[in-house]
């Protein structure tokens, strides 16, 4: 028995023919590792369509949780364009609640859409901003510069409710939204608002160098007639690569719960869990069953986990992917092996003191670990974070 401060879960996932994640110009992304390149997915990516799955495993279908928008208008779109439909409230008015409504969200370059970084607000930050912009338009409702100077004055440190977001944090539980909770935030214009994440999330890479051509396709327009010219409407070309790609997330179980719930991290094991168990739960799944991917429609890059391996235990995580620092072939029975022989390396280095439960779809023997389906390497996992140890 143990207790799982940490989850890492290591998986290998096999995709053909695909541009998974692509960089600023359209070619898949890469990375340099053990003198070899190899193509890689984004943690953004991975934790973009993790968030937005639509299954019966999706993030939002979790009771007891509420939603996020990441956007730079939440402001404009979310908060004042309501009052403007409403039409009862006079431009100027709204325009100067606006305008400081954005310093206050996005900071001093907030005035203009280019200026705003893309933020991370709960729902209940929003419902909260507009429910504070409503009152103000309301109680100057002919004055423009006083709405606008109650505006600034609500994001005031000094004299205001605070530029710290304190408000939000009172106001509601997971202000955040659950993908704050999970994935953290940011925000430039005050840092007191930052969440930290509890769901560390590594750039997937190739175990093997990379395999990528360039596709040649060319497009014929329907409705050509014999006497015009019979060459193609449009000639284009594309990045197909294949990868067999490692995997990481770690799951900080008292980061989890501490966001979650609202208490110390440090209080996590007498905390409620039973929220942290059911997002785990989730969160297994979708990382074992959600594929990332540009260009969908033409390479269907649709790929289960070939293998998942889960570890829970107190120590500080580490990544296996020195597994891979030497290249190996791309086939999930080698990548298996090296993953197999770097754990028990690790063993006998440092002492086996994890509890380790695979799903693999292939035969395997991972040091020490006891084979289960994907459901119950789920609920294996969101067990021992209930019940605050791993058997």
């Amino acid at each position: 028995m143990t207790t799982p401060r940490f989850l890492q879960i290591h998986t290998l996932h096999s995709y053909p023919a695909a541009l998974l994640n692509r960089d600023d110009s359209g070619l898949a992304k890469r990375m340099p590792f053990g003198g070899a390149t190899r193509t890689r997915i984004s943690s953004q990516c991975l934790k973009r369509h993790w968030r937005v799955a639509q299954d019966e495993f999706a993030l939002r279908g979790i009771a007891g949780t509420t939603a996020a928008l990441r956007s730079r208008n939440v402001v404009e779109r979310k908060v004042i364009q309501p009052l403007r439909k409403a039409n009862e409230i006079d431009k100027e008015i709204l325009d100067a609640v606006e305008n400081a409504f954005n310093i206050g969200v996005y900071g001093s370059s907030g005035t203009t859409e280019s200026g705003r970084q893309p933020l991370l607000l709960g729902l209940p930050e929003v419902e909260y901003l507009q429910q504070k912009a409503s009152a103000i338009c309301t109680e100057h409702p002919d004055d423009a510069k006083a709405a606008g100077d109650a505006a600034t004055l609500l994001f005031s440190a000094r004299r205001g409710e605070g530029n710290n977001f304190a408000a939000f944090r009172d106001a509601a539980r997971l202000p955040g939204g659950l993908e704050g909770a999970l994935f953290g935030r940011m925000v430039t214009s005050d840092p007191g608002a930052n969440i930290e994440a509890a769901i560390h999330v590594a750039h997937a890479f190739t175990v093997h160098a990379e395999e990528s051509e360039s596709d040649y396709f060319s497009v014929v327009d329907d409705l050509q007639r014999e006497d015009e010219d019979a060459g193609a409407a449009h000639i284009g070309d594309m990045e197909l690569t294949a990868a067999l790609a490692y995997g990481y997330v770690v799951v900080d179980v008292p980061g989890l719960v501490s966001n979650l719930e609202g208490c110390d991290a440090g209080e996590w094991d007498s905390a409620d869990r039973e929220l942290a168990g059911k997002v785990v739960e989730h969160l297994i799944h979708l990382i074992a069953t959600v594929s990332p991917g540009a260009k969908l429609g033409s390479t269907a890059p649709y790929s289960y986990a070939d293998l998942m391996v889960i570890e829970a235990g107190s120590r500080q995580p580490r990544s296996l992917a020195n597994a891979y620092r030497r290249p190996v072939p791309a086939r999930v029975d080698a990548a298996t092996d090296a993953l197999a022989a770097c754990l028990g390396k690790l063993d006998d280095a440092y002492g086996g003191k994890e509890i380790r439960r695979v799903m693999s779809v292939e035969d395997c023997d991972i040091p020490r670990a006891e084979r289960l389906c994907l459901d119950d390497l789920a609920t294996w996992a969101a067990e021992a974070v209930r019940n605050g140890e791993a058997k």
